[in-house]
């Protein structure tokens, strides 16, 4: 724009730090650093959409005497079998070089679907291994609770077959807890 402007006037144009140096020069200025954001993500943080959505499942919940106790959340979180987060370690001050932590080398993908209600109350997990088929001894000798779901698909996550198989899981943990004659599932609400 400066050149632009300096163009009308027959000037030179500016060099390539004049913005920088005209920040610099206005106090009431600063540069920020940004990140880039997804459109789609960024719609999510309007507040006419937020709210909109808010009226709806009100609406619903209105037009259908929905309970507390049958509005559940639909969640699913992947995770690195073996993967260690990083941390911080407190060492001497002679110590050079960063500390290291051992992980095993299992990198396994695994998917974990949950839901839970508005009173806390949460149904058994469904978890997804990456794998072609799992065999039932691998849990005979396990302690995981009989009602958790556990399942494969060629990479650890969710697929159009899981979701079905998920959802048939949550109605066979929800319908006989259920008060009210409807459930309000809310997927990523």
């Amino acid at each position: 724009m400066a050149n632009s402007l300096l163009a009308d006037c027959d000037a030179s144009p500016v060099g390539k730090r004049w913005a920088h140096n005209f920040v610099k020069r206005q106090p009431e200025l600063k540069t920020r650093l940004f990140r880039r954001y997804d459109y789609q993500r960024a719609k999510c943080e309007d507040p006419t959409i937020i709210r909109g959505w808010f009226r709806l499942v009100q609406n619903t919940i209105a037009k259908y005497g929905i309970r507390s106790d049958d509005i559940w959340n639909f969640d699913e979180t992947g995770f690195m079998m073996g993967v260690i987060m990083a941390g911080m370690a407190v060492t001497g001050s002679e110590r050079q070089g960063r500390p290291k932590s051992v992980q095993p080398g299992n990198r396994e993908w695994i998917t974990v679907i949950q839901a839970i209600n508005a009173e806390g109350r949460a149904i058994p997990p469904f978890i997804i291994g990456a794998g072609q088929y799992h065999l039932a001894n691998w849990y005979r000798e396990s302690n995981l609770p009989a009602d958790w779901v556990i399942a494969t698909s060629q990479n650890g996550w969710t697929n159009n077959e899981l979701g079905l198989e998920w959802l048939k899981h949550f109605d066979r943990s929800t319908s006989n807890r259920s008060v009210g004659a409807y459930r309000l599932l809310i997927l990523d609400g």
